[in-house]
């Protein structure tokens, strides 16, 4: 039997509604860290849909999703995976869930300190930081090259001009 009440728990608090999607693979064709993961968005996605609510908040997936918003993007129903995926996050630690990935709070802290100081990602320098905190200099280098050559990671970081604006949103947050 489904667990409803966990599909409206995820469509309540990522405000999305995960019940559109229709599995077209489009999200998982454009992720960049689909290689890594075990289920990929799609799946994850599925996975929801039928109520898999232990998979899902112990699966590494959900840690390992970069936030990068391709999968959203590609969605022909508008499902911002990526809400998706914060919601799984949060609802596994309120929950007190052994998180399948180790490093991943290091890695969240990382890109929202990078967000809120540049005002927008810059994944070759999240990556590059996030090595040297975890002190696993070569561990992803794969991942990393493969990424570089497919134009998903500029080098040179451009910082957005509204940097302000960005600060009061992180500053309207912790309120």
């Amino acid at each position: 039997m489904v667990d409803m009440e966990f599909v409206k728990q995820i469509n309540d608090q990522s405000e999305q509604t995960i019940q559109l999607c229709y599995h077209c693979h489009k999200c998982t064709a454009g992720c960049p860290v689909a290689d890594e993961m075990k289920y990929g968005p799609d799946r994850v996605l599925r996975m929801i849909q039928l109520g898999e609510r232990e998979r899902l908040l112990t699966s590494p997936d959900i840690w390992i999703c970069a936030s990068c918003e391709t999968c959203g993007t590609r969605c022909p129903n508008e499902i911002d995976i990526a809400r998706v995926m914060d919601a799984l996050r949060q609802i596994a630690i309120s929950e007190g869930v052994v998180i399948a990935e180790p490093d991943a709070i290091k890695f969240h802290r990382l890109f929202l300190s990078l967000l809120q100081r540049m005002g927008r990602m810059h994944e070759a320098t999240l990556l590059s930081l996030y090595l040297l905190w975890t002190r696993n200099l070569l561990g992803y280098m794969g991942t990393a090259a493969k990424m570089f050559v497919k134009g998903k990671v500029p080098l040179i970081p451009h910082p957005v001009r509204a940097r302000g604006d960005v600060k009061r949103i992180f500053e309207a947050t912790k309120q």
